[in-house]
């Protein structure tokens, strides 16, 4: 049985998993989950055979509409709609920035502020890595709102809110300010 107090899960942990484990709350026309690190949002274009969220919560809750998604290796809260118009509304609301993310990250250092906000311009896929980069020439407009929460020896607890929505812009615009996210080896110290 997987521990849901451990948000991270081994690849063979996943098909274990009971979607109705995952859930926050349900009516007939949202599902409100709570997302394990390490499993896809979205099926993984590199690996279409590896189990993703969508596909085990589809098991259980048939027709889903996925309104937005986290990064395989984040944790945290999903909302999705289970009728079509639903999803209408929430798509509208979250294209007019109507609805606010909010993130919390443990980083590696601790800031000389205690709130910031990051304007750096983001491109997707901008290296070798195919990570998402600052390029001041050909970014599109980046923005960052981060606040410290807590510090502690060496690590630092962050609220990020994203006030634009750029592939991996909070992991992007931590590391440019030179506070990686623990444990994020792409964005972060190996």
């Amino acid at each position: 049985m997987t521990n849901l107090q451990n948000p991270t899960f081994e690849a063979s942990d996943f098909r274990e998993i009971n979607p109705r484990d995952l859930v926050i709350w349900s009516d007939e026309s949202l599902l409100v989950i709570k997302k394990p690190s390490g499993l896809p949002s979205l099926q993984d274009g590199y690996n279409p055979g590896a189990v993703y969220l969508v596909e085990l919560l589809k098991t259980i809750f048939n027709p889903l509409w996925v309104v937005h998604h986290l990064d395989k290796v984040t944790s945290g809260v999903m909302v999705f709609a289970r009728l079509k118009l639903t999803h209408q509304v929430l798509n509208t609301q979250f294209e007019k920035r109507q609805a606010f993310k909010v993130y919390h990250a443990i980083v590696i250092g601790n800031p000389s502020w205690v709130n910031i906000t990051v304007n750096l311009p983001l491109c997707p896929d901008g290296d070798r890595r195919h990570r998402t980069i600052i390029d001041m020439n050909s970014g599109k407009p980046s923005k960052t709102v981060l606040r410290v929460l807590e510090q502690f020896e060496n690590l630092t607890m962050i609220e990020a809110l994203p006030r634009t929505g750029r592939t991996h812009q909070i992991r992007a615009h931590l590391a440019a300010e030179g506070l990686p996210i623990i444990f994020d080896l792409l964005y972060g110290t190996r």
